[in-house]
């Protein structure tokens, strides 16, 4: 686990000195926002819009190492840069430019998880729409999580408005109705935590 740490201390040195927005996703995120549990490589979200991808790309393949072959038609193509650490630690770097992506970075703030690892993620409320969007049964494990660790502290109107489009463009209104679902379920789990019930 403290290799993930340093990798992801090592690559947010690296974007900041360039002065580029970015922030972490996935595994890391969902450590300071729902629940703690392994991961196994670096996540995150580097903003560099459409059609100025490749300066990015061919600056962070200076530094390190391609997991796949033709590595900037691939990142290009699939909107992310599949990179590796010198002590072998998986590195996904998202390559961001939707309006949503770009508003994510901005809301980023920084987290301690520990005295040397400070490190700027994502919002509780970005990383649901994101774990949402991917609706894959590990990541509604984690909407879960975070819905019932943070409760009533999260802004579900701006859940709402950043999910809803993105659930359009993939046409999958599913999506929306199973977290309205999650979240009304939450409510007695919150109701419970508020009131000093059983699990608190």
């Amino acid at each position: 686990m403290n290799g993930n740490f340093d990798t992801a201390v090592e690559i947010q040195q690296f974007m900041l000195s360039r002065g580029w927005d970015f922030c972490f996703i996935g595994g890391l995120a969902v450590i300071r926002w729902g629940e703690v549990r392994l991961t196994e490589d670096v996540d995150l979200c580097l903003l560099t819009g459409f059609g100025g991808e490749e300066a990015f790309i061919d600056e962070l393949l200076k530094h390190y190492e391609s997991r796949v072959a033709n590595a900037v038609e691939f990142a290009v193509h699939n909107r992310i840069l599949l990179l590796k650490s010198q002590s072998g630690t998986q590195i996904d770097v998202s390559l961001g430019g939707l309006p949503f992506e770009a508003q994510m970075t901005q809301r980023g703030t920084e987290f301690k998880f520990a005295d040397e690892y400070t490190l700027k993620t994502c919002s509780a409320e970005d990383l649901i729409v994101m774990k949402a969007f991917a609706d894959r049964p590990k990541d509604w494990i984690d909407v879960q999580g975070i819905l019932i660790r943070h409760g009533g502290a999260l802004d579900l109107q701006l859940i709402r408005e950043n999910l809803s489009p993105l659930c359009e463009l993939k046409e999958a209104p599913e999506i929306v109705q199973r977290f309205e679902k999650m979240v009304e379920e939450s409510q007695t789990a919150w109701l419970m935590k508020s009131e000093g019930g059983p699990g608190c």
